[in-house]
């Protein structure tokens, strides 16, 4: 077919479809008018009644228009489950831009001051919490939880909040943290691992008062849990249930001859992953929590007595 018969052959069935609703209503509407009449005018009446083939020429006429309507329906809702397949389509692919753009502009270090709204917000937000840590005292943790997040928490008796503390286990000899010696090689520093023992026995004692707060206040329920394993503090690892964890390292040392060999972190940058920004970041949460439950699984309950003493045996000196 040429192009003009077919342009015309378009043109022909788009004229169709836009005068068909108006004749159609024009000639239904004439059968009613004469049907109307013959039921008064009996001579009408008489013409029309042995007429059964134009009865069933008419109902053809109403089935066909019934099924036209039918089809013009059913093209309808066809046409809407497409565009709802597509408006489903065109927002998956949004979501996945805006969840890559999020990743892209994610700040690369996140100050560790930061952690402070981090957990207030969630503890307001959740009635069910877990947060547990991997550091050095557990000072910059404990510090803003016992100061000013959970004592500033509403009343909620239904509320449960889980801190787990894993530290390094200082009741043993350990050379970092130490003191670093004349020849320059670092050694044990038993005066400094007694003071952090101290420091961290302090740390679990403000913790522990808070859950007693709480529970006495009828904000809900705070279990505390500190463990210890024999390792230098060089990693740090703060988790929000398992959704969400923030990693860092303790960057900083600086002894000067004969000085104290004392990793400091607390102004370095962590690092933000969330199981909502990627398959990236969702296995790196998976890996970092697999990381902490296992050293978690080995770690004793923190004691400030040396594990050898409490046997009977001798002691680090």
């Amino acid at each position: 077919m040429s192009d003009a018969g077919s342009s015309w052959t378009r043109r022909l069935a788009a004229g169709w479809g836009r005068a068909e609703p108006t004749v159609t209503r024009l000639f239904l509407f004439a059968v009613f008018v004469v049907g109307l009449v013959a039921q008064f005018v009996k001579p009408v009446g008489d013409a029309l009644q042995d007429k059964v083939y134009l009865g069933g020429a008419l109902l053809t006429v109403v089935g066909y228009v019934l099924y036209a309507e039918v089809q013009r329906l059913n093209a309808g809702h066809s046409e809407q489950r497409q565009a709802e397949a597509e408006l489903q389509s065109v927002t998956q692919r949004l979501d996945e831009d805006v969840r890559r753009l999020n990743q892209a502009l994610r700040p690369r270090g996140v100050p560790p001051t930061a952690l402070e709204a981090q957990f207030k917000d969630v503890l307001e937000r959740e009635e069910h919490v877990t947060i547990s840590m991997l550091g050095f005292t557990g000072e910059t943790f404990a510090d803003p939880l016992v100061k000013r997040i959970l004592p500033g928490l509403p009343q909620g008796a239904g509320r449960t909040i889980a801190l787990r503390v894993l530290l390094p286990d200082f009741t043993k000899e350990i050379e970092c943290p130490g003191r670093v010696g004349a020849d320059g090689k670092a050694g044990d520093a038993p005066g400094f691992r007694a003071s952090l023992v101290r420091r961290i026995a302090t740390h679990e004692e403000w913790l522990k008062d808070q859950a007693e707060r709480m529970n006495r206040n009828g904000r809900g329920t705070l279990r505390v849990e500190f463990r210890v394993l024999h390792m230098s503090p060089w990693l740090k690892l703060y988790f929000i249930n398992e959704d969400v964890v923030y990693e860092g390292i303790y960057d900083k040392v600086d002894p000067s001859g004969g000085h104290v060999l004392d990793p400091q972190g607390y102004d370095s940058l962590l690092t933000r992953w969330a199981k909502d920004d990627g398959d990236e970041a969702r296995e790196i949460v998976k890996r970092r929590v697999h990381l902490f439950d296992t050293l978690w699984k080995c770690a004793r309950t923190f004691t400030t007595e040396c594990p050898a003493r409490r046997r009977g045996g001798r002691g680090s000196p």
